[in-house]
């Protein structure tokens, strides 16, 4: 009973080690190598699109979509406010301004509504975002068909943010095929993880050519080191891919665990009336890569839910903290859902994720369910 219960933890099949181990036995530990290929290669068609570059994590995968669409100092982007800040890390460190876009609350992710006052006010303004980036939030894809027709109206090219929703649908389609370029995470805890590592996409093949350039440090095709322009070293070993090869071949078995885990937290806490779970509209067929809900009881915070679930020996998490909250970004311009209603902020106040690990037996998630019934009661 006092075990550990963690928020995301890694869930392996055993076909990892049999990937890991050809990987030594060819000696293709070093980056690149027949597991990179095959791992690039079968995740564009689970994707359904033209090409996939695996590259040291997701991050970097932001940071090559950037250098693609030829973001620079000074330039504007869009970009979710809910989300984590490796988002926005790679435009930020280039000195380019980040403006933020509020959730909708059917689903968490971007309102279509705040990005398009957005995109007004750049008309208005003059100054045209470089790129527009999504965030498909906890495993659940944004409303894609209203986003990218208004990005389509003013010429944007859109950057789909999919660390979170690998094997997620929208309308019938998987995400990470959505953007003109996309990009995965397979960070320690994700649905699918290499321990460390992240795809780039897209329908370009050309472009993440180019991309397949700069993340091998950008050396020219001679006899010696020679370098027109300077890259990264941003490529994927071998061994890790195989992990991810490994990985992939359960994503529909990891997917269908968390979301029965999510179905039995409803079953078990909805009832309480004391929390509501973040909702699914009907054209999205989330992941619940967490499980996620906000609290109803004012007298009851997030905080405290968690300090009890903590001297229990269960992790969980706050909602993310909103980008236009952060002390690194007072200041900068943020566009609610609609006057007066920050939703964003409120998710934060109120919201709450709980253990969803695939791997997570009946037992344990029983543990849960009873200490966050306490919790509420307190």
């Amino acid at each position: 009973m006092n075990d550990r219960i963690y928020l995301s933890p890694p869930h392996l099949s055993g076909d990892e080690m049999k990937r890991v181990e050809e990987a030594f036995a060819s000696n293709w530990i070093a980056p690149l190598g027949p597991h990179v290929d095959a791992f690039e290669r079968e995740t564009a068609e689970f994707v359904g699109v033209k090409a996939a570059l695996a590259l040291a994590s997701g991050t970097a995968a932001l940071h090559l979509a950037g250098e693609l669409l030829g973001v620079s100092r000074g330039d504007r982007v869009l970009c979710s406010s809910l989300t984590f800040a490796a988002t926005v890390a790679p435009f930020y460190h280039k000195g380019v301004e980040c403006v933020f876009v509020d959730s909708e609350p059917d689903s968490w992710n971007m309102s279509p509504q705040a990005l398009e006052m957005a995109l007004n006010d750049c008309v208005r303004a003059g100054k045209f975002p470089k790129a527009v980036i999504l965030v498909n939030l906890y495993g659940q894809s944004c409303d894609m068909d209203p986003i990218l027709a208004l990005c389509a109206r003013h010429g944007v090219p859109v950057i789909e943010d999919a660390a979170e929703s690998l094997g997620g649908r929208y309308k019938g389609s998987q995400t990470g095929s959505f953007g003109k370029f996309s990009i995965f995470s397979y960070n320690g805890n994700k649905i699918i993880t290499t321990s460390g590592g992240g795809m780039l996409l897209s329908n370009d093949a050309e472009a993440l050519e180019r991309a397949r350039f700069l993340s091998a440090q950008a050396r020219d095709p001679a006899p010696w080191y020679q370098h027109s322009v300077l890259g990264w070293n941003y490529r994927m070993s071998n061994v890790l891919a195989g992990i991810g090869r490994g990985q992939m071949a359960h994503i529909h078995e990891r997917v269908e665990a968390r979301c029965r885990i999510f179905a039995r937290y409803v079953q078990e806490l909805e009832g309480t009336g004391s929390v509501e779970f973040m909702p699914k509209p009907e054209w999205s067929e989330p992941t619940r890569w967490l499980t996620v809900l906000t609290l109803r009881k004012p007298a009851v915070s997030p905080l405290s839910v968690l300090e009890h679930l903590e001297r229990l020996n269960i992790e969980a998490r706050p909602v993310w903290k909103p980008m236009h909250l952060q002390p690194v970004f007072a200041g900068a311009r943020y566009y609610p859902h609609e006057e007066g209603r920050d939703v964003s902020a409120g998710l934060f106040r109120s919201g709450l994720c709980l253990p969803s690990g695939s791997g997570m037996t009946e037992e344990q998630q029983g543990r849960v369910i009873e200490a966050v019934k306490d919790a509420l009661a307190l």
